[in-house]
């Protein structure tokens, strides 16, 4: 069994949003709960897709729902719902820069790698251009 599944509770916020029928048929959805609840562990740990365990289904069809929901607007769908609902600020929790390193050089570094060469070294050495 994973930690962090779901709970129902948190299913009955998500449901309306990922379980439609399509306009256009097709086969209908497998098991979008179990999808999702992929989607969130692969965000929770950081983990490549490939690395996605069993219980979840075939990483490759997680992966694939996750870019259609993307590429449809469904989490736009969701977090302007979340946004909306005026529900408890402590259950909508975003991902906020405290959690997120960034490179040095992300973080506004000046410069990068420099050569520093002795006073020695640099007193003891030949010039390398002649005066005009």
């Amino acid at each position: 069994m994973i930690r962090g599944l779901m709970t129902d509770e948190e299913w009955s916020v998500f449901e309306p949003f990922l379980v439609r029928r399509s306009a256009l048929g097709g086969r209908p959805p497998r098991n979008h709960r179990r999808v999702l609840d992929g989607i969130f562990w692969i965000c929770r740990t950081g983990a490549p897709w490939r690395d996605l365990p069993g219980e979840f289904g075939d990483w490759n069809a997680v992966s694939r729902q996750f870019r259609r929901w993307c590429a449809s607007g469904v989490w736009d769908e969701m977090l302007q719902a979340l946004a909306d609902s005026g529900g408890d600020a402590d259950l909508l929790q975003m991902i906020d820069s405290t959690t997120i390193r960034a490179h040095r050089c992300a973080a506004g570094q000046k410069g990068g790698l420099k050569i520093r060469h002795s006073a020695g070294r640099v007193a003891g050495s030949r010039r390398r251009s002649t005066s005009g």
